[in-house]
């Protein structure tokens, strides 16, 4: 259990609680670790005993059947694994360094999908994919993150369509001569303070995803013969950048209708690794907001500090369905208030980490602004200077840190 530790240094409880924050997350990831360690091993140890046993009674009866000795035999298993490093296979697959190849190579590089079939073996191929997967790597994380923000506007607006039609299903009603922005301003029953929530965001997100990996394992299944529940593993160590590469689509040398299959799957890869990542930072604010009331439950508050851990986290915490009644939080301008609450700013960094963090604890509250601000169709820009950025408007920590450096920039 933590006390308060507000003697003096206001500053600490939010340390403090964002420490603890972090070290339940490092728990509790250990502990997922631990668990599925044991559940893997449980599953699959029986299974590459018994891969072993056989290889090795494989192993013996040719020697025997053939007169050849272990060494020899090792020595040409070892050539064949060099050889498999570069692509040589038993069966004919196609080639993997023309130009077609080093195109699919380049697009599991950049999307972090990596499946390990084909890697650079030259001394000039690896010193140009570190500098090349730097920027592709960076550019694609970055386009997820704005394929993200475009997708909860459009979410916004979808959801805030149909709750504005079951209003009316249920009878409010409109005054008469009143604009839409006005209605929407004014009146007990107004829309003004409405905000999606984003657990439907997550319902649809994983809605979205199911489907784009039902109809690519739909395909899969058919071009590559593998079996359903193998297409739908493989799409989902696809689209989540896993990458094992145990399973790899459009290897084969040739195709029935290969350019319409090739181009299917460079699609679906692509829509499902947009979903998959969308659904993944969703789902990490939830997370997040679970953690949120563990400490919150771990914490004593004194109840007259106001810069104690407990009574930060309970004016800041938003809980499932609960109205906020202080000021909505936007992306813009949440960062910067938690700074001038303690009077202190660390003006020789480009981004102070403890604003960030700070503006971080409220996630949750920044993609409910975020969904509402773009449902009514305009989005608050307090901060001086942020309406000439282009990336401005974005969803949490790429938007916070983005305003943050050109907070900073103005200051200087």
């Amino acid at each position: 259990m933590m006390g308060c530790r507000c003697g003096g240094c206001c500053g600490a409880g939010l340390l403090n609680e964002d420490n603890a924050r972090f070290l339940l997350l490092a728990l509790l990831i250990a502990l997922y670790l631990l668990c599925g360690a044991a559940v893997f091993s449980a599953l699959e140890q029986p299974r590459e005993r018994q891969a072993k046993e056989k290889w090795a009674l494989r192993f013996e009866r040719f020697s025997t059947e053939h007169n050849l000795s272990r060494a020899e035999l090792e020595a040409l298993l070892r050539s064949y694994e060099e050889a498999n490093l570069a692509g040589v296979r038993v069966d004919a697959r196609r080639p993997r360094w023309d130009f077609t190849g080093a195109l699919y190579f380049v697009g599991t590089v950049v999307s972090t999908i990596g499946f390990g079939m084909t890697t650079p073996a030259t001394m000039g191929g690896k010193i140009f994919l570190i500098f090349y997967g730097l920027i592709g790597c960076a550019s694609t994380i970055l386009f997820f993150n704005l394929f993200l923000e475009r997708l909860i506007t459009l979410l916004a607006v979808v959801l805030r369509s149909c709750h504005e039609l079951q209003r009316r299903r249920k009878g409010v009603q409109p005054h008469a001569g009143q604009s839409s922005s006005r209605r929407d301003a004014t009146g007990p029953n107004s829309l003004a303070g409405w905000k999606p929530s984003v657990y439907y965001v997550m319902l649809i997100l994983c809605l979205a995803a199911m489907l784009v990996s039902c109809c690519a394992s739909a395909m899969f299944s058919a071009v590559e013969g593998w079996s359903y529940m193998d297409s739908l593993y493989f799409c989902f160590v696809a689209f989540s950048t896993i990458g094992f590469g145990d399973l790899v689509s459009s290897q084969q040398l040739h195709y029935e209708h290969q350019v319409a299959y090739r181009l299917g799957n460079f699609l679906f890869i692509l829509m499902g690794v947009c979903c998959i990542y969308s659904l993944f930072n969703v789902i990490s604010i939830i997370i997040k907001q679970i953690l949120n009331w563990i400490v919150r439950g771990l914490e004593r508050p004194c109840g007259s500090c106001r810069c104690c851990p407990g009574n930060i986290l309970r004016r800041n915490l938003v809980m499932p369905s609960q109205q906020r009644t202080r000021r909505n939080v936007s992306i813009e301008t949440d960062g910067g208030n938690e700074s001038e609450v303690d009077g202190r700013r660390m003006s020789g960094e480009m981004i102070s980490m403890r604003d960030f963090l700070a503006a971080n604890k409220v996630s949750l509250a920044i993609m409910q602004k975020q969904l509402s601000e773009t449902a009514t169709g305009h989005l608050s820009h307090s901060v001086a200077g942020t309406q000439h950025n282009g990336f401005s408007g974005g969803v949490g920590a790429l938007a916070i840190m983005n305003n943050r450096l050109v907070e900073t920039s103005d200051d200087r």
